[in-house]
């Protein structure tokens, strides 16, 4: 069956008090003899500061080139929406969903950029990214990171 194994499309949504990488689900790529983009972006990410517990607000793009799985979308927005409660920085908050991404997909390339909104008269947009070891996509990630450009891009 080819949604095998997702359980939240089409069912109740139940949303997390907290953090919730098990939440996460994928399903098989169905082309993946090409490479493409896959794109998400959530203009309504929220997380707290783990300091003084204030929230913070972002807009979260992931970028990534799947292999065999990819992450279905709904089990995403739940994840994503799992950090409203949680207590961490901007660069964690970012490196934690690449980390459980590639560990959900073992996509060829990610990357995840967090916009978030100013807070005391500063901005931060973390970017974080990941090309799998020994192939192209090591080599594009290194690449993407040294060549990355923030002030340009999220204008």
């Amino acid at each position: 069956m080819e949604l095998e194994g997702i359980s939240h499309l089409g069912g109740k949504t139940e949303y997390k008090d907290d953090y919730a990488p098990e939440v996460l689900e994928a399903f098989e790529n169905k082309h993946q003899g090409n490479d493409y983009w896959v794109t998400f972006n959530c203009p309504e990410f929220t997380s707290l500061c783990p300091i003084t517990g204030q929230p913070d607000f972002a807009t979260i793009h992931i970028n990534y080139v799947p292999d065999v799985k990819m992450v279905e979308s709904k089990s995403l927005k739940l994840y994503l929406f799992s950090f409203r409660n949680h207590g961490a920085f901007h660069e964690d908050c970012v490196n934690i969903i690449m980390k459980d991404l590639v560990g959900l997909m073992n996509p060829k390339y990610i990357e995840v950029v967090g916009l978030f909104t100013p807070r005391g008269g500063i901005s931060i947009y973390p970017f974080c990214n990941y090309g799998r070891p020994g192939t192209k996509y090591e080599m594009a990630a290194k690449e993407r990171l040294l060549n990355h450009c923030p002030q340009q891009i999220y204008k």
